[in-house]
């Protein structure tokens, strides 16, 4: 690997992965915790408040690293032969780190209303697993898809996909590992207890499987327009 190009690279899966955290932590605390707003509001806004910075970030990184931001994206990337295995350990890694990030910095950020750098989570949600399953299945799925017609309105697509998710599965569709870990360390309404965390990076995992399955099954091997 090129180590001028890597660094670049796994700077922008490190700022675009804290960046997302942060606009899903910081959107729950700045509506529960500063306009005391219901929850149900607090959920549509983190949902806009994901997709508009998420249609950002990828605009903004996917010509530098493709703006995966997700370690499932990675490792589907790898698995479909468009990124090597070395290459997708370190920005897994460097997603981790970022996502890390964007909870310390969110809860600097608002630190009259948190108090703590990370604190574990203990909110329950284990009622959401399958959520995870679906959710993750059909972001996968759209971003294999989008790719193969070489859409030029990823961005906008992913972007509008996952806010809107974000609003029709039960688990609020994190879909993401290093959310997931992220979102463990945060004692707000945003969170995710330790053993839920778990399950639902396996769910995750399985979704993304099952959808790159899909894929390879029925339309990789139609002819691209």
């Amino acid at each position: 690997m090129n180590q001028r190009t890597t660094r670049t690279e796994l700077t922008a899966e490190f700022l675009g992965s804290m960046s997302l955290v942060m606009a899903a932590v910081a959107s729950m605390i700045f509506f529960v915790y500063v306009l005391d707003s219901h929850k149900s509001i607090a959920l549509l806004a983190n949902a806009i408040a994901v997709a508009f910075v998420l249609m950002a970030l990828i605009e903004m990184f996917s010509a530098i690293s493709g703006a995966h931001f997700n370690p499932v994206v990675t490792i589907i990337m790898t698995l479909d032969k468009r990124i090597g295995a070395k290459k997708a350990v370190f920005f897994i890694l460097a997603q981790m780190a970022g996502g890390l990030a964007g909870t310390a910095v969110t809860h600097l950020m608002f630190w009259d209303e948190v108090g703590v750098v990370f604190a574990v989570s203990q909110n329950v949600r284990s009622h959401a697993y399958f959520g995870e399953v679906i959710g993750t299945f059909i972001l996968i799925l759209a971003i294999l898809m989008l790719i193969k017609a070489k859409s030029t309105h990823i961005p906008m697509m992913v972007a509008f996909l996952v806010g809107g998710q974000l609003i029709a599965t039960s688990s609020t569709m994190f879909a993401n590992p290093q959310v997931t870990i992220a979102r463990m360390l945060t004692a707000t309404t945003s969170g995710i207890r330790p053993t839920d965390a778990l399950v639902f990076i396996a769910m995750q995992v399985i979704g993304a499987v099952l959808a790159y399955a899909v894929y390879q099954f029925a339309f990789a091997k139609e002819k691209e327009s």
